[in-house]
């Protein structure tokens, strides 16, 4: 009896012990990965081969079978970098951010960028990434209006990097009119005074996205464009005469009214300039740049530009098809467009797709899509396809 009552305690200890041992190898053993949903509504798109992405760049029937079986990837992860405490240089890496040139011609070839960011942070961290190289120069302009959390985060993340700077000037941003040229102007301004040298300019606004890697883009200039200015646009087709009609005042997308009595220069543009009908977007030489803030002739029409509808449609393309202008094209046409748009009065009709194009902007579909692309030196791509 005596006998048992010495064994009891030891059979106790040894049924912890083996309790202990039993838990510890369970936690050391990795846990069966849950099953990814396989429901078309609910997977998420991850990386895809070029051959796809192309496809879907280019038109093709596939976007719309993309479209049924992926979900819009989630920003969360993007922002949550951005918040967590550490270094610029931790920041970087953890957003994968470009840190040296990958190639000597692009060390050797710089672009600027003119931007406006999307209201969504995430899909501007995105974008940044999408296109950063740290021999290019970026001025991001932030929406006046924008919110307090929204600009201070913008700030946190461009005090990393010494080549990305925020407009000296702000001022709320309109999708078009004077407000939206004056924007492209203020930062031309500080990129023709900033350390950094640069070749040509971009200007990107909300939702435009790369298509194309920076090596791609400076190949496309320097081929077809090299020295020259690429402003997209015709004579003034009679159908848009209206635009430049001054006896209406611009309206905002926010319904706020601009109205600017010009006594100055009244329907007839300034120099006896002839009227151009263009994109707002653009690709300009550092040259031409320099020649917009100087010459007396892109003076007035800045000037003159007040009192009409949609001048940004206007300036770039009047000014770059004066012969004496630096890079000037004064015989082009529509010919270099770089963006893929596709307005809503279009929607449902084909689309060319992005031949030749280094951005994507909206493109009308019946619902929004991502898709990611590992494409050449972009880590990670994500486009939002949108209607507008």
């Amino acid at each position: 009896m005596s006998q048992l009552r010495a064994t009891h305690p030891g059979l106790l200890v040894c049924t912890v012990i083996c309790i202990l041992i039993f838990l510890y190898v369970r936690n050391l053993t990795p846990e069966e990965p849950e099953e990814e949903p396989t429901h078309p509504a609910v997977v998420e798109c991850g990386f895809y081969p070029d051959e796809l992405c192309s496809a879907l760049f280019e038109g093709k029937g596939v976007a719309s079978q993309i479209a049924k079986f992926c979900k819009n990837p989630h920003g969360s992860k993007v922002l949550a970098y951005l918040h967590k405490p550490g270094n610029c240089s931790r920041t970087s890496q953890r957003l994968r951010f470009i840190t040296r040139p990958l190639s000597v011609e692009e060390g050797n070839f710089s672009l600027a960028y003119i931007i406006t960011p999307p209201k969504e942070l995430a899909m501007f961290v995105q974008l940044l990434r999408a296109i950063y190289v740290p021999q290019n120069v970026y001025c991001i302009h932030v929406d006046k209006k924008a919110q307090k959390k929204y600009k201070t985060t913008v700030k946190g993340l461009v005090s990393c990097f010494e080549n990305i700077f925020i407009s000296s000037k702000r001022q709320k941003v309109a999708y078009s009119g004077l407000r939206r040229l004056q924007v492209d102007i203020n930062c031309m301004k500080d990129l023709v005074h900033s350390k950094f040298q640069w070749n040509y300019v971009i200007n990107l606004c909300r939702e435009d996205f790369p298509i194309k890697t920076n090596k791609e883009i400076i190949h496309y200039i320097r081929s077809k464009w090299n020295d020259k200015s690429i402003t997209p646009g015709v004579m003034q087709p009679s159908t848009t005469k209206f635009k430049t009609s001054q006896s209406h005042p611009e309206s905002s997308p926010t319904g706020s009214i601009y109205a600017s009595p010009n006594e100055r220069f009244k329907y007839e543009p300034p120099h006896n300039l002839t009227i151009y009908f263009g994109s707002a977007y653009y690709v300009l030489r550092r040259k031409f740049v320099d020649f917009i803030l100087t010459d007396v002739r892109a003076k007035d029409m800045l000037q003159w530009s007040r009192d009409i509808h949609s001048p940004e449609r206007h300036y770039w393309v009047i000014l770059n098809r004066l012969k004496d202008a630096p890079g000037a094209t004064p015989d082009a046409g529509w010919e270099g467009d770089v963006r893929a748009i596709k307005w809503r009065p279009e929607e449902g009709k084909g689309h060319d797709g992005c031949r030749e194009r280094m951005f994507l902007g909206p493109l009308p579909v019946e619902q929004s899509i991502s898709v990611s692309a590992d494409h050449q030196y972009v880590t990670v791509v994500t486009i939002s396809v949108y209607v507008c």
